[in-house]
């Protein structure tokens, strides 16, 4: 047989015929960003490609191959499992446990009211206390909830944005109960706003004021909390809802340097507050197109901070990021499959680089995971990194011509969005206008198009079904008596208190509010005061009004 010597004299002989005698299955294959994929890809696809100038060596600029020199080899990715639920005894039970399993970072899950400024009793809280994560209202709430737990020697993320200085600021507080000083602590807050207007709807202030508050975090850290992250840019909750690999990237980016912009125009100096930007990503089931966008961002952030934004400091330019695995690909049909696709999902994200990760639990389509999917989430992470050799070479599918090929299209089409974006205004005018949503809706409306007419296939929902087993599936349930016993507490709390110094305080705060200072110290006098989140939310509130229309635009 005579062998091709160009892809194309191949795609003409050896490849026709093969179609030919056996169509392929399908007319046409894409990504899940709608990017389609030919049928092979060879060192053609990569003319005039610089490997020097596209991938460099880990450690260094552009680290598209990673941010740290020795990456997996040095130290394993942080294990978090994103958890909390009722209240914070119950919670502080499920972070020991996982603690004890081998988990190496915790992550916290708030519920609706704390994530939207509302205490335990508020009429707005009913029915909502503890059921998506852990009530947090009070100083001593957030004690007890780390109670055994050294915060020094522990990294801790938590998942809150709209309320994200006053969670920091009760970290703070309960760190100096236990002796630790702030300079001390490491861990990051989501703190990111942008995406709530964009895709989940938890925010409470117009997005002005709240861009004040992020500042204000962002200074105050750097002055006091070092070693902690101040914000992670959220491109989980962009692509949960609906969005594309090429959106989620884009978007996400965009955010970011609304962020950087923001920060700047408050005084601050670039490479006093990048360094502690950390980024979020999810982890889809198109495993070669994630680890592609990985590798994209980090490639993207590191030229927007370096030329962009003229960072000098090398840890500007890196974008270190965590990973959750897909909640929204999870299914209650055939609940155990999801096992697989958390595994899948997870492989791309260790193959795509990625700093600290979290495996959904397989029951999640259900209810909040239980003690046993929780571990098995563990587990999944476990395995990867001590039996699969994955974690034994930097980057290791560097080089692939199709891996390269795709990380090259999604930043192609990614700049192309971010383009537009400036064109705009920027970030917080295209949400604004409605111009990120939309995009956003209508990327979903296409994908759910294709899953109803049988075109992507989802194992056990659209093909593959069986009966299902009539016995119930375990799942972990919520004491509704959690919110009485949360009132209760809250009714205690407050009696005890000086209630003339709260009054004090928050009156302060809400002064400070109408003027310019960091309103960061405001708030940590406020926690430290006895104040509740519910009333220091209030507080702002009066000064900045609450926000009520950006997700419907």
């Amino acid at each position: 047989m005579k062998r091709s010597q160009s892809k194309r004299e191949w795609e003409a002989t050896t490849y026709r015929r093969a179609v030919e005698r056996t169509p392929e299955r399908q007319p046409s294959f894409e990504t899940t960003a709608e990017i389609p994929i030919a049928p092979l890809y060879t060192a053609e696809d990569l003319e005039g490609w610089d490997p020097h100038e596209r991938l460099g060596y880990p450690g260094e600029y552009p680290f598209t191959r990673g941010v740290q020199p020795t990456m997996y080899r040095g130290r394993l990715w942080t294990m978090r499992q994103y958890a909390g639920y009722a209240t914070a005894e119950e919670s502080n039970r499920r972070y020991r446990y996982l603690l004890s399993q081998g988990q190496t970072g915790l992550s916290v899950a708030f519920d609706l009211p704390t994530q939207m400024g509302y205490d335990s009793d508020h009429p707005l809280a009913e029915g909502e206390v503890g059921k998506v994560g852990v009530a947090i209202c009070t100083i001593e709430d957030m004690e007890q909830l780390f109670a055994g737990i050294p915060l020094d020697q522990v990294s801790t993320s938590m998942t809150i944005n709209a309320t994200a200085p006053i969670l920091l600021a009760l970290y703070i507080a309960v760190a100096k109960r236990q002796g630790i000083p702030p300079n001390r602590l490491s861990g990051t807050v989501q703190n990111d706003i942008l995406k709530e207007y964009i895709a989940r709807g938890t925010y409470i202030y117009p997005p002005r004021p709240s861009l004040r508050l992020i500042t204000d975090v962002f200074r105050f850290c750097a002055e006091q909390v070092p070693n902690w992250n101040t914000i992670s840019i959220s491109g989980y909750h962009i692509r949960e809802a609906g969005a594309t690999a090429v959106q989620e990237l884009a978007f996400t980016l965009a955010d970011a340097i609304q962020y950087v912009q923001a920060a700047l125009d408050a005084g601050l100096a670039v490479d006093t507050f990048a360094p502690r930007l950390a980024f979020f990503f999810d982890s889809h089931n198109n495993l070669l197109e994630e680890v592609a966008k990985f590798r994209a961002a980090r490639r993207m952030w590191a030229r927007i901070m370096r030329e962009r934004f003229q960072a000098k400091d090398p840890r500007s330019w890196m974008l270190r990021f965590h990973t959750q695995t897909a909640g929204v690909t999870l299914t209650a049909q055939q609940v155990l499959n999801n096992i697989s696709r958390v595994t899948v999902q997870a492989l791309a994200a260790i193959l795509g680089g990625t700093q600290s990760l979290h495996c959904n639990a397989w029951d999640e389509a259900l209810a909040l995971p239980t003690e046993l999917a929780a571990r098995t989430a563990l587990r999944t992470q476990q395995i990867l990194a001590y039996e699969s050799g994955v974690a034994e070479t930097i980057d290791p599918l560097a080089g692939s011509y199709y891996v390269e090929w795709l990380t090259d299209e999604l930043e192609r089409r990614a700049w192309e969005y971010l383009r537009r974006i400036d064109e705009l205004g920027g970030a917080l005018v295209a949400i604004e206008q409605g111009y990120i949503q939309r995009e956003i809706q209508e990327s979903a409306y296409r994908y759910q198009q294709e899953v109803e007419r049988g075109e992507r296939i989802i194992v056990g929902v659209n093909r593959f079904q069986v009966e299902e087993d009539s016995a119930p599936v375990e799942i972990l349930t919520v004491d509704p008596a959690i919110r009485q016993r949360q009132i209760e507490r809250l009714a205690r709390f407050r009696r005890e208190r000086d209630a003339d110094q709260a009054r004090a305080l928050l009156e302060r705060l809400e002064a400070m509010a109408r003027g310019t200072d960091n309103l960061m110290p405001g708030i940590l006098a406020c926690v430290e005061g006895r104040c509740t989140l519910g009333e220091i939310s209030d507080a702002l509130r009066r000064v900045f009004g609450e926000e009520r229309s950006l997700l419907a635009v």
